[in-house]
């Protein structure tokens, strides 16, 4: 069965894009077939992999709107076993456009059952917010995981996280669950990354993943070269983290060691 991954959280710059393509393209170097939906008006996670949001043809609005099917927007990353749904900015209109449709929150859920037979993982990359893009991610997945960022307010932000995430489940997804969270950007030199990273897994015990993203300037770089890390420096510590995540969860699905 497919594994629908929601990477969410409401405040922007805690690594969720980095996730989505470093994730994705790790679990493609398992050979699992692979789908990015990127959610994000912002497209960040398109450009990340290197195409060009200016040629885009059809993207996730186009199918929001009714223009192409959900197949119709996919579009191959370049990377084997590993194809993105993209975003441009006119995803921007969405929220708007679809303010007083009925259902407006299953959209994309349908959208993704016309293609999840085709994966075993869609990440759904979400804006750094929690309106109506969002609460389509979160009612279409199964799980979520949740970047959280080494700094003073995790734990705050974490908190609203989970009140929504309890409010999605009771009105719109009752088996949605939070599959970890992922501590990212941290920095061994610095005590209070450590206290947060403490002060998390004191909070919410085995949902932390342990894999730990560090700050690494391959992580930064690799974006503006239209690659993933893996693809950008694999031998970086930014690269050997996701890989290490991408085996905590194909472990966790019974594939074995294999990333």
């Amino acid at each position: 069965m497919v594994s629908i991954i929601a990477i969410v959280n409401q405040k922007g710059g805690v690594g969720k894009t980095t996730t989505a393509v470093n994730l994705g393209a790790s679990l493609a170097l398992a050979e699992k077939d692979i789908l990015i939906i990127d959610t994000d008006p912002q497209g960040n996670s398109t450009s990340g992999l290197g195409i060009n949001r200016e040629e885009i043809q059809r993207s996730l609005y186009d199918s929001y709107a009714g223009r192409c099917s959900a197949e119709e927007a996919i579009s191959p990353s370049g990377v084997p076993h590993l194809d993105i749904i993209p975003s441009t900015v006119d995803l921007l209109g969405v929220e708007v456009e679809l303010v007083g449709k009925e259902g407006r929150e299953n959209i994309l859920a349908r959208l993704i059952s016309e293609i999840k037979k085709e994966y075993k993982y869609i990440l759904i990359d979400c804006p750094p917010s929690l309106g109506l893009l969002s609460l389509n991610a979160l009612v279409a997945a199964s799980s979520v995981i949740v970047p959280v960022q080494c700094e003073y307010y995790a734990l705050e932000g974490l908190s609203l996280l989970t009140r929504t995430l309890h409010l999605v489940r009771n009105s719109f997804n009752p088996s949605l669950e939070i599959r970890g969270i992922l501590l990212t950007m941290y920095d061994s030199r610095n005590s209070l990354s450590s206290q947060v990273a403490r002060e998390v897994r004191r909070h919410f015990g085995e949902k932390v993943f342990d894999t730990v993203i560090p700050r690494n300037v391959t992580l930064a770089e690799a974006p503006s070269h239209g690659k993933s890390a893996i693809l950008y420096d694999i031998r970086s510590s930014g690269a050997q983290s996701y890989l290490s995540l991408a085996k905590e969860i194909l472990n966790e699905n019974g594939f074995g060691q294999r990333a």
